[in-house]
């Protein structure tokens, strides 16, 4: 799912004033930033397209709320390997969550072992140079808010990894459907 654009710019203006504090994190770069409910990963050509159709039959009525708020660490904070900016939601996201992961298992398309949890990552951890200094930033910093969006559509992307980030191209738009499916 995209994200506001003023969440993007709110995000990579604390991703920049923490980058000063933490050297051992690599930041991701945010232009791309969006909300993953489901990552593929590398699927054959003709994979692909069966995934556009099984997408396609994904029906959902209820709008999904997205909160754009907290920060924390995976898999904590004391070990941490990434930094992430949370997000919360209605049941719709769950809910769309379910139905997708259903389509595509239906395509041999491997169920997430994990629990969902919604965020955006802001960075990732090579060492723990800077680490006091970040968990007394965020600490300080509460539980910012850095947005909202209600959206009735999800997409699916490919992600070609290039040498300093990934590069996104929006394959397909899915728009809720305003009525159940019979």
């Amino acid at each position: 799912m995209d994200i506001p654009e003023s969440v993007r710019q709110a995000l990579a203006e604390l991703s920049r004033r923490l980058a000063k504090i933490s050297r051992g994190a690599r930041w991701v770069p945010l232009e791309g930033a969006h909300l993953t409910v489901k990552f593929i990963g590398e699927v054959p050509t003709e994979k692909a397209a069966q995934i556009q159709s099984a997408l396609a039959e994904v029906r959902t009525i209820t709008p999904v709320d997205l909160r754009f708020a907290a920060l924390g660490f995976f898999p904590d904070a004391k070990r941490p390997r990434v930094f992430w900016a949370g997000i919360e939601s209605n049941p719709a996201l769950g809910e769309l969550f379910v139905a997708i992961e259903a389509r595509l298992a239906a395509l041999g398309v491997a169920r997430e072992t994990r629990e969902f949890r919604p965020h955006i990552t802001l960075a990732r951890f090579h060492s723990a140079e800077g680490m006091g200094p970040l968990h007394a930033a965020v600490e300080e910093l509460g539980m910012p808010e850095f947005g909202r969006l209600t959206t009735r559509e999800f997409h699916l992307y490919q992600s070609v990894l290039q040498r300093a980030r990934a590069e996104y191209t929006r394959l397909a738009t899915y728009a809720f459907s305003r009525e159940p499916a019979s």
